[in-house]
Formats: C-alpha cells, structure tokens, sequence
C-alpha cells in the first residue's frame, strides 16, 4: 500500500498499466470514494479491483505552531461479492514540518502511517420514484497500529459509518455520512467520537462532476482533541469508465482542524 517511490512515477505507471483494460469496461462508471470526507454506499462489485491514490498538502498556522504536512492517502477496494468489498487503507507516505514560532525550532518527521483494513457492505438501492428512501451502505474499519514508530497510533482503533446516497433532480444528489469510532489518546486512554458528513454533487455533464461538502472527521471532548470541522469543494473527471482524476481544496472551521489542505487524486478499476 505504500511506496518509496515518487508519486508522479507511481501514477504514470498506473495509468499505462491500466489504459490497455479500459475499453473493456461495463457500462457502469468508477465510483470514488476520494476525495471528499462522505463515502459513497456503492461496492465495486465482483472480481473488481480498484485503487484510489493521490497526493495531499495540509497546512495549520497559529500562535503556538505552523506545520504543513504531505501524505500520499491510498485505498484499494476489492470486490468479495455484489454487495460486499474488502477495504485496505492508508495516509501513506508521510512528512510533517513543525515550526516552533517562538524559537524557530523547525523540525521534520517522516514515515508511513499506519493501515486501516476493512470491508463495506452495500444494503440497499435508491427505488426508482422514492427519492425518500437513499441508496445505504455501511462501513466496518479498523485502524492498525502499523506504521512508523513516529505516526504509530495506539491500539487497534474501530470505526463503524452509514453511507446514505439520494439521487436528486436537475443531476444533483446528495451524500450524507454519520459514524462512530474508537481511539487512543497520547496516554493510551481509550475515547469515543462521532463522524458527519453532508455532501451536495452536481453532474455537469457524463464526465465532469463538482462537489461541496461541509464535514466533522472527528466529534469529540475537548480533552480528546475537540471536534474537527473542515469545508471543502472539488471536481472529480472520468477520464474513462475506469480511470477518475480529482482534485479538492478544504478549509478547516476551527482552530483544531488544518487552515488549508489541497489534494490531487487518481483512481483506477479493473
């Protein structure tokens, strides 16, 4: 899942291994769960792979701390059945640079994070004509404390998410996401928190869609780093019915959640 080679080679490599297999695709489109926060209810569907890598840039300047942070989030998505994917997920390669604004002390770490592994079911299918009732998928995630010793989280971290999808009028529709999970502080204590996530697409035509979306990645106690709220917005092309390339700029809404983040991303089916 993670590579020690340049990103720009990695994707380029990707995209040629893949462009021979593209055209004979089905007739259904790739279905990213990148890059916005909401995932999608959708699976990938039997004997499918799919990949979904990229490149991301996080920036958080206040009075006690600047730090910019660049990780490489990669998830592959392999199809168990129609209704049912195994998930293998990860921030990747990663480097922080902290830079204490009182000293000048400027300081840099850099490793793997850690792996999350998987697996979502798809429940149900919007009904034609009740636009009342979404398209649901759940997701069952667990967090591994597998990466460098630096990134390492504590424990093995569960997260549990509903992926709810409605398909609106005038080629718009709209995601929304609530979860629950489990963490570890720095002294190892053992926390709760919630996920929410409201998304709002648009289909400006077959291959070009545009997303805003405001999210909490993280609800929590003050004493458990507080709630994280970001906005974001992007644009997502499909290239092929196999092959999607994205890219998104989020906003953090409060002091605990990075100022400014840009991500470019590349997904791939097969």
């Amino acid at each position: 899942m993670t590579h020690a080679a340049p990103l720009p080679l990695l994707l380029a490599a990707l995209c040629l291994a893949y462009s021979g297999t593209a055209g004979a695709a089905e007739d259904d489109a790739i279905s990213s769960d990148r890059p916005s926060v909401a995932e999608s209810s959708q699976v990938v569907g039997k004997g499918r792979f799919q990949l979904e890598t990229g490149l991301q840039w996080e920036r958080q300047r206040d009075e006690t701390v600047h730090e910019r942070t660049l990780t490489t989030p990669t998830l592959l998505r392999i199809g168990l059945g129609e209704r049912a994917e195994l998930r293998i997920e990860t921030d990747g390669r990663t480097i922080i640079h902290d830079a204490d604004p009182a000293s000048g002390l400027h300081t840099v770490t850099a490793g793997y994070a850690d792996t999350s592994l998987g697996v979502k079911w798809h429940l149900a299918d919007q009904r034609e004509g009740q636009a009342g009732r979404p398209s649901l998928g759940v997701l069952l995630h667990a967090d591994l404390p597998s990466g460098s010793r630096e990134l390492r989280g504590r424990g093995l971290r569960p997260s549990l998410r509903l992926a709810a999808d409605w398909e609106l009028a005038n080629a718009y529709s709209l995601s929304v996401m609530p979860g629950l999970g489990i963490d570890s502080d720095e002294r190892g204590a053992r926390y709760g928190y919630g996920v929410l996530a409201v998304e709002l697409d648009k289909a400006f035509n077959e291959r070009l869609h545009g997303f805003a979306e405001l999210a909490a990645p993280q609800i929590a106690r003050a004493a458990h780093g507080g709630t994280q709220a970001v906005f974001d917005a992007g644009l997502t092309y499909l290239v092929s019915k196999n092959i999607q390339v994205d890219a998104a700029l989020m906003h953090g809404l409060n002091r605990r959640t990075p100022d400014l983040s840009l991500t470019f991303g590349l997904s791939l089916r097969r």
